[in-house]
C-alpha cells in the first residue's frame, strides 16, 4: 500500500509502507536528464549528479561517505536521459539519517570550482571506459541515427568539450532550471510509518522556497532512419538496427514489450536460437525495448566476426520477416507473459525497486499503478493481440542504422 502528499512548496512525496521489512529505500527523483539538455549543455545533468556528492555548505565529500558507512547504509546516484537520482537503503531505525544526508546535498551542494574539475577528469575517463566497449558505444550511437544530435539522440555521459567546459556558474544555472520544487519527487519504501515519512521529508526538504522548472528544448521525437558508422581498431564489427517503438504511456506498450522479448529477449529468443544457435554468426544478439514518456525505439544489436557483416544482415533481416509473417506461437507466448509475471514479482519482494518505480511514474506521469493493476494487465494481454500489433512493427525500409568496427562504412 502507499500514499502520495504534496508538500506546501511543490514536492511530491510517494510513501509504500511494507510490513515485515527491516530496511528503508529513500530516493529523491529531479527530472532532469540528457534529454533536457541543449547540445552545448549535453552531459551536465550527469556531471551534475557526480559532483553534488564533492562536499556541501556542512559536509566534505568524505564526511559524506564516512557518515552513509557509520550507520551502514548505501548511496549512490544515476542519470538517465529522463532522470536523476539520488537514493540511499540502509536499516529503518536510520532513515532520518539517511534523508537528512540526501537533503543536505541536494539543498547545499557547494560545486566548488576546484572540486568540479578534478571531477571533469573522472568523467573524461568514464566516457574514456564507455567508449572502449564497443557494444555500448553502438547503441548510443544507434540512439543517435534515430533521435538525431538532440534530446534522446544524446548520450547521458555527454561531450568532452563540454565536460572540460563545465564550471560553478554553468551547473548552478542548469540546476535554477530544473531543480525545482515542481521537478522533485521523494520516493520512500520499505519499514516506516506513513506519517513519519512525511514528517520527515516536511522538516528536511519544505523549507525549500517553492519554484517552477523551466521548459525543456523542443526535441524530435521520430525516427530519422540515418545511417551512422564510427571506425575503431577492434575485432569484432557491433551492428544495431532502431526502429518504431512506442511510448510508456500507450496502452499497447505492454503488447510491443512482449513482441520484443519474443523476438529478441532472451536464450530462447528468434535471434538467438536462429543466430547463435544454428548459424553461428555471433555471441552476443538481442533486441530490446526503451520507452520514453512520449517516444520509444525498438533495438536490434548484435557483435559479429569481420567479414560476416552481409551474412549476418541477411540473416537477421529474414528472421524479422519471417516474425512479421508467421507471428508468435502459443508456447512463446506463454513464456513471455510468465517472464513479465516474474519480473513484476521479483520487483516488488525489493524495496529498492519498488522505490524507484513508484518515483519514476510519480514524477514523469503525476500517478502509480498499484501492483494488482500492474499485475492484471499482464494478465490481460492475448496472444491474438500481440500478432495483431507486430504487422505495425519492425519495418524495415525505415529502420536506422550504427555500425562500429575497423574501417566500416553506413550501413
Amino acid at each position: 500500500m502507499f500514499k502520495v502528499y504534496q508538500l506546501e512548496n511543490g514536492i511530491r512525496l510517494v510513501v509504500n509502507k511494507v510490513s515485515g521489512v527491516y530496511s528503508v529505500a529513500i530516493g529523491l527523483f529531479v527530472g532532469a536528464g540528457s534529454a533536457n539538455e541543449t547540445p552545448e549543455e549535453n552531459g551536465i545533468s550527469h556531471f551534475i549528479e557526480h559532483t553534488t556528492f564533492k562536499g556541501t555548505t556542512t559536509r566534505s565529500s568524505l564526511d559524506i561517505v564516512k557518515e552513509i558507512e557509520r550507520i551502514g547504509a548505501d548511496i549512490n546516484a544515476y542519470t538517465t536521459r529522463s532522470e536523476t537520482c539520488y537514493y540511499v537503503k540502509s536499516t529503518a531505525e536510520h532513515a532520518e539519517k539517511s534523508l537528512e544526508i540526501l537533503a543536505d546535498m541536494y539543498k547545499n551542494s557547494v560545486y566548488d570550482d576546484e572540486e568540479l574539475k578534478k571531477e571533469q577528469g573522472v568523467v573524461i575517463q568514464e566516457i574514456d571506459m564507455y567508449d572502449d566497449v564497443a557494444e555500448d558505444l553502438c547503441l548510443d550511437v544507434v540512439m543517435g541515427a534515430y533521435y538525431g544530435d538532440n534530446g534522446y539522440g544524446q548520450t547521458i555521459l555527454g561531450k568532452k568539450k563540454n565536460v572540460k567546459r563545465f564550471s560553478h556558474d554553468e551547473v548552478m544555472a542548469y540546476r535554477n532550471k530544473y531543480y525545482t520544487t515542481d521537478n522533485l519527487v521523494v520516493s520512500i519504501c520499505g519499514g516506516i510509518d506513513f506519517d513519519k515519512a512525511y514528517e520527515l521529508t516536511n522538516k528536511y526538504l519544505g523549507d525549500i522556497k517553492k519554484s517552477t522548472r523551466h521548459a525543456t528544448p523542443a526535441i524530435n521525437l521520430q525516427n530519422l532512419s540515418q545511417s551512422l558508422a564510427v571506425n575503431k581498431k577492434i575485432n569484432q564489427t557491433h551492428i544495431a538496427f532502431g526502429f518504431d517503438g512506442l511510448s510508456s504511456s500507450d496502452e499497447n506498450c505492454l503488447l510491443l514489450n512482449t513482441a520484443v522479448n519474443i523476438l529478441g529477449g532472451g536464450a530462447s529468443s528468434r535471434l538467438f536460437q536462429t543466430i547463435r544457435e544454428k548459424m553461428g554468426l555471433c555471441y552476443s544478439v538481442y533486441a530490446y525495448y526503451t520507452a520514453f514518456k512520449s517516444s520509444g525505439m525498438i533495438a536490434v544489436y548484435a557483435g559479429i566476426e569481420k567479414g560476416k557483416t552481409d551474412d549476418y544482415i541477411n540473416a537477421v533481416l529474414a528472421e524479422i520477416d519471417k516474425f512479421k509473417a508467421e507471428k508468435i506461437t502459443e508456447e512463446e507466448f506463454l513464456c513471455a507473459k510468465e517472464l513479465m509475471k516474474s519480473s513484476l514479482i521479483f520487483s516488488k519482494e525489493s524495496v529498492l525497486g519498488q522505490m524507484q518505480y513508484m518515483g519514476k511514474r510519480l514524477l514523469h506521469f503525476g500517478k502509480i499503478d498499484t501492483f494488482k493493476k500492474r499485475l492484471d494487465k499482464v494478465n490481460k494481454i492475448t496472444k491474438d493481440a500481440v500478432n495483431g500489433l507486430i504487422d505495425g512493427f519492425f519495418d524495415v525500409n525505415t529502420m536506422s542504422k550504427a555500425i562500429v568496427g575497423d574501417n566500416v562504412k553506413p550501413l
